[in-house]
């Protein structure tokens, strides 16, 4: 049998109840033929003979065995087969739309490309940035090591001019010394020492001298308390002119313009 849609749950009721009935006609039919079949014998021609042997009797009609009624199978519910779904056919958009939606792509497509160029760059103003902090950095350490090292060589060039000056000074104290003393012996060598002293008295005088050792002025600063001892070392001193002076290239004649000048007779 073929199985049909049904529109609707009414037309499947009828449809099952007319098969129902089909069924049940043949099974009548089935039933009132096997029935009947029973019922009616075949009937019996007999003859009128002389002198005929006795008759057999008949044999018995054979029995004819009903035959089994099949039983009806259960029809099958009819299948009913899904309707195919629709196909709902998306209109295409309209232009206007597309043209929008192309422009809004086109919009972020250029948002996401400007970003994009935006983080690129300021990416590289940091890096730029750190390359200058980093120059600057070392720039600024260069510059701090060549002041320390300035100021080292500066104090080290402090510490030699020290030295050196300590070491002229030490030498011209050397030779002012020296040179006061042979002064202070020239000037001895004329000393005539006066009858009747009495200790050892000090007398003490300011002598300008002159470039050219020449005595401008002798000037008792401090007297020995015996006069002739005062004036016998005052006689002395303007006798021994010129004093020995250290040469002009020495730069000492500064040292030697006041002399001041001590004497005791043993000495």
């Amino acid at each position: 049998m073929m199985a049909y849609a049904y529109e609707s749950p009414n037309e499947k009721a009828i449809s099952g109840a007319l098969t129902l009935v089909m069924h049940l006609m043949f099974f009548a039919l089935l039933v009132f033929g096997v029935s009947w079949q029973k019922r009616e014998a075949p009937p019996l021609v007999a003859e009128l003979w002389s002198n005929l042997p006795a008759p057999k009797p008949a044999p018995p009609p054979p029995t004819v065995e009903p035959k089994p009624v099949p039983k009806a199978e259960p029809m099958p519910p009819p299948k009913v087969e899904p309707k195919p779904v629709p196909k709902v056919e998306t209109k295409p958009p309209p232009k206007a739309d597309i043209a929008a939606e192309e422009k809004k792509e086109k919009e972020r497509k250029a948002k996401e490309k400007e970003l994009a160029e935006k983080k690129k760059r300021e990416e590289r103003e940091l890096a730029e940035k750190k390359k200058k902090e980093e120059q600057a950095r070392l720039a600024a350490l260069k510059q701090q090591q060549a002041k320390e090292a300035a100021e080292q060589l500066a104090r080290e060039q402090d510490e030699a001019l020290k030295k050196i000056a300590q070491s002229q000074a030490a030498a011209q104290a050397r030779l002012v010394d020296e040179y006061k003393r042979r002064i202070a012996d020239r000037i001895r060598r004329f000393i005539i020492e006066p009858p009747g002293l009495q200790g050892n008295p000090e007398v003490e005088f300011d002598v300008v001298v002159l470039p050219g050792g020449e005595v401008l002025d002798v000037r008792n600063r401090k007297a020995s308390g015996q006069a002739p001892w005062d004036s016998a070392v005052e006689r002395a001193i303007r006798r021994a002119q010129p004093l020995p002076l250290p040469p002009p290239e020495s730069g000492l004649m500064r040292e030697f313009r006041e002399l001041n000048l001590k004497f005791r007779p043993k000495e």
